[in-house]
């Protein structure tokens, strides 16, 4: 008996780069997508035309909200009352749930994005912050997050669908934390990527100044990292020779 093949999502960031085709150059090679929807940029028509584009290639769609702060692209926390922060990320959600209603498909899941995820990750008050907020208007949606992490604890505590994602393209610590992009090595080069993805999606692993376990169910490439159109075409290819589904959960 043959047996089931194995399948790994592969996401991207996109709707991030208003004044270029990276988006519909990368669409083809992912399976899911994460769409800025105003936070750190992004706006209705960013939007649309990125849930529009993976509607066209079969491409699951998430909300990819962050804290509302474009002057950093939300790569900083912010210092914020809970209550103003669920309700910027419930607005940033309820644009990308809106515009898939009227386009006739649906949202897949929620990606917080940069700082947000990163708090989120380390920290119980941000991710329960950020489970109830999915509660209250998307209750039956994927959250997405960094495997093994405290917003994985989060989700499988109070019973929400999670995916735990992994990264192609950062370096990671011993803690299973990402490497801080301020740090020399925090995004890897292309033939660093290639065998992050291969460790990741056939040994459930990952390379930090050893090997940790970490069994993710979906790989991430920044479609701001150096040639990521390329990358993306390489990996996807890279892992169909391997026997391996790229396709969302």
């Amino acid at each position: 008996m043959t047996p089931p093949q194995r399948t790994i999502d592969l996401n991207a960031d996109l709707g991030e780069h208003p004044n270029s085709n990276l988006d519909e150059q990368i669409m083809p090679f992912i399976s899911s997508c994460n769409i800025a929807c105003g936070g750190h940029i992004g706006d209705e028509v960013s939007v649309r035309n990125t849930v529009r584009l993976a509607k066209q290639h079969g491409v699951a769609i998430g909300a990819h909200p962050s804290y509302p702060d474009p002057e950093n692209f939300g790569r900083k926390i912010m210092e914020m009352q809970p209550k103003d922060l669920a309700e910027s990320i419930t607005n940033q959600i309820m644009l990308v749930q809106r515009i898939c209603e009227e386009e006739d498909v649906k949202m897949h899941h929620v990606k917080p994005h940069g700082a947000l995820y990163n708090h989120a990750a380390a920290d119980e008050f941000i991710s329960q912050l950020i489970y109830e907020v999915l509660r209250e208007i998307a209750p039956d949606i994927y959250w997405m997050g960094l495997a093994h992490s405290v917003s994985e604890k989060i989700a499988l505590k109070n019973g929400h669908p999670f995916i735990a994602e992994g990264f192609a393209d950062r370096q990671y610590e011993l803690d299973g934390s990402l490497r801080s992009r301020s740090m020399e090595g925090a995004v890897l080069t292309a033939n660093q990527v290639i065998e992050q993805v291969e460790e990741l999606a056939m040994n459930q692993r990952v390379k930090a100044e050893k090997w940790l376990g970490l069994k993710v169910q979906s790989i991430c490439l920044h479609g701001d990292t150096a040639g990521a159109v390329s990358l993306a075409k390489e990996i996807n290819q890279h892992l169909a020779a391997k026997g391996i589904q790229i396709a969302a959960v």
